[in-house]
């Protein structure tokens, strides 16, 4: 059969209402909204041990400097703009509050009490770390939780379920149908933005000869997947877009196709969680996937939904038709306009359209994927070195990115240490363009203890130095026989410098 009758042929079936209508889902979802608490609770920790440094009161981007700003200059339209608790107080305080908030009321979710106004307060509170995060959380790990976060309030029973009552349930097949369209742009976006970039190592089939040691944050096991022969790593592409760009199809279908599409999309990110430090991202792309196993996969004393019996039929409730259709229409109607912008179509909506879009669009409830559009075939890393007198250096270390040449990349996903991202970042372009990390010079200067325990060491204890200096080096993956004789996992060449020597105008001396 022709793949023009085959896709025929299911969209007849589509439209007639086979298996994809009948399935059930109770078991799939119930584990779901354990797992999106457990990712919400490591997503709120990893920030709590963070974020005080980050955008705290001496931190690298005060949050309340920046509202200060932002209210300065706008009236009340400023909620809309920017919707975040924060406006109340963004305080050391307050911000770690929220984040140990957060990580309390994920663990209530992960044990299956109060799922529907639990949910709702997780995604007010991560937006509204969002929002004030900047750069710091500026990741699309951080923006498909939100948008996860935000179907899975639909998701959830309106019932006596508040109470802790751990019974599977069956999700709305239209909000199930919404969690399978944003695994689909997901994936599929992903490979997509790869070939639209232009960038000829994709193309060639090349990339991932570059991959493991230019990406933000290597693991060990990246070294070792670094050694493997060339033809080995264009295969692995070429495995890599067949998932990306015809498995997210086959989730759309009946139940053999949709097991294994997602036997293929779960397979790609454990390969890319065990390579690379990616957050919490793997981990919700996979929730995602559990999604997909309807009840008869797994035994059936778990999938016996409470909606099942007389008595459970008076409790169990969904969000009304009413509410569904409407947040349906509106999610589609979003995507698409994004799905244009990944095609480098012109813009061809009407003014309403748009509208809507960019009213909705500060609250993240839809978004667009892709990573790695354009890879990166050189890792320079930045050595930040303090002196007192201008002559005699010592360097900072940081928790994580690489530096000590004999120190092995580290495991460390699903905790995200975001100084260390940034500092990925910052070296691809110039300080010029990263304001931050003049100010993360200014708190390295004025010895400020915030900023300081988001590095590993800190060479000046007793007060701070009077110099700050940039140094570019570029990095590479030792090989085998390197590593045996000398211990060093990594090599490198000094470029140049990254910046003019930093010093404080009234510390000059």
């Amino acid at each position: 059969m022709s793949r023009g009758r085959l896709l025929l042929s299911l969209l007849t079936k589509l439209l007639r209402g086979n298996e994809l209508a009948s399935v059930t889902f109770s078991f799939a979802s119930w584990l779901f909204l354990r797992l999106l608490g457990i990712i919400y609770l490591i997503a709120f920790w990893s920030l709590s041990t963070q974020i005080v440094g980050l955008v705290g009161e001496r931190g690298i981007l005060p949050a309340g400097v920046f509202l200060h700003s932002v209210s300065q200059r706008t009236g009340p339209e400023r909620f809309l703009i920017l919707p975040t608790v924060f406006w109340v107080d963004a305080g050391n305080a307050f911000l770690q509050g929220v984040t140990l908030a957060g990580a309390t009321l994920s663990f209530g979710l992960a044990l299956g009490f109060f799922d529907l106004p639990i949910l709702c307060l997780l995604w007010m509170f991560y937006l509204s770390l969002y929002v004030v995060g900047g750069g710091f959380l500026s990741f699309q790990w951080d923006i498909l939780l939100l948008e996860t976060g935000f179907l899975a309030i639909f998701l959830a029973p309106v019932s006596s379920l508040w109470l802790g009552r751990t019974g599977t349930f069956a999700p709305p097949k239209l909000i199930h149908w919404l969690f399978r369209w944003l695994l689909f742009r997901l994936v599929f976006s992903s490979g997509v933005v790869k070939l639209a970039s232009g960038d000829p190592v994709w193309r060639n089939l090349t990339a991932l000869q570059y991959h493991y040691e230019t990406q933000p944050l290597p693991t060990r096991a990246a070294w070792y997947f670094h050694q493997l022969p060339a033809s080995f790593q264009e295969l692995s592409v070429l495995v890599m877009f067949i998932i990306e760009l015809w498995f997210p199809f086959l989730i759309l279908g009946p139940k053999k196709p949709r097991l294994l599409g997602t036997a293929g999309i779960a397979f790609l990110q454990i390969l890319i969680f065990v390579t690379g430090n990616y957050c919490f991202f793997n981990l919700l792309t996979l929730a995602l996937c559990i999604l997909l196993f309807d009840d008869s996969l797994w035994p059936k004393r778990w999938t016996l939904a409470e909606y099942a019996g007389e008595k459970g039929a008076k409790r169990i409730r969904h969000w009304p038709k009413w509410v569904q259709a409407p947040l349906a229409a509106l999610i589609v109607l979003l995507s698409v306009i994004q799905f244009p912008g990944v095609f480098r179509w012109r813009e061809i909506w009407p003014s309403f359209v748009v509208r809507i879009y960019r009213i909705v669009e500060p609250f993240h409830i839809v978004n667009s994927y892709g990573l790695f559009a354009v890879m990166t075939t050189q890792r320079q890393e930045i050595i930040l070195e303090g002196s007192f007198d201008g002559n005699t250096w010592y360097p900072y270390e940081f928790k994580y990115k690489p530096g000590d040449l004999k120190r092995p990349p580290m495991q460390v996903a699903p905790h995200q240490p975001r100084l260390d991202w940034q500092m990925w970042f910052a070296a691809l372009g110039s300080y010029q363009n990263n304001p931050w990390f003049i100010n993360f010079a200014v708190r390295l200067l004025q010895g400020s203890p915030d900023a300081l325990k988001l590095l590993q060491t800190n060479p000046f204890p007793d007060r701070p130095p009077r110099y700050l200096r940039t140094t570019l080096y570029d990095y590479h993956f030792t090989d085998i026989q390197t590593l045996k004789r000398e211990g060093t996992w990594w090599r490198r060449e000094r470029v140049g410098t990254y910046s003019p020597t930093f010093f404080l105008k009234d510390d000059k001396g």
